[in-house]
């Protein structure tokens, strides 16, 4: 069972890559280095020391350092073994996109497979490197989004709205078109 694995395996891998793939590729990696980027200014271009340091930039908008255990938004917060859980997961599931998107052609479906793409590993790298992933976009002065999230966050969120969209207007273009049999 192993080798017919490792063949399915193989044979995934040798699929051509597409120029729509490359870009998805080139997208994910500039969500991740945006992504690491400005969590690296966070935490040593804005002083902040402790969770919860702060700096408003609008009445509705603040910087604000957060220490997240859990998955998007804080949910689900996972310690010890289920850290590692988790940031196995995300690299597997980064992995597995990247081998897949980088083969399709469709420009929204590579978009928001690259978006989700730069988000796991963004997410991960943090988690596998400091124990929890560094969030600081925080909005919740506005009384509607109560959640501090980061730009790994806005890419992993955006990207599956769009591959909602995606799917929605593909299950949309197969019923306008006539049956076949």
């Amino acid at each position: 069972m192993s080798s017919k694995l490792s063949e399915m395996i193989a044979a995934y891998m040798r699929a051509p890559t597409t120029t729509a793939g490359l870009r998805a590729l080139a997208l994910a990696a500039l969500v991740l280095v945006l992504d690491q980027a400005s969590k690296l200014w966070v935490l040593h271009g804005l002083g902040f020391q402790q969770p919860g340091d702060s700096v408003t930039i609008l009445p509705f908008f603040s910087f604000t350092y957060v220490q997240n255990i859990g998955i998007s938004f804080g949910l689900f917060g996972s310690e010890g073994a289920g850290r590692w859980l988790l940031v196995t997961f995300q690299f597997a599931v980064a992995l597995f996109l990247i081998g897949y998107v980088r083969s399709k052609s469709q420009p929204l479906l590579v978009a928001a497979l690259a978006l989700i793409i730069g988000g796991a590993i963004g997410n991960g790298l943090d988690r596998a490197r400091l124990g929890f992933v560094v969030d600081f976009l925080d909005f919740s002065r506005t009384h509607v989004f109560p959640w501090v999230f980061n730009i790994a966050d806005s890419g992993i969120t955006i990207g599956v709205a769009l591959l909602i969209w995606h799917f929605m207007r593909a299950d949309k273009d197969q019923a306008s078109q006539p049956d076949a049999g």
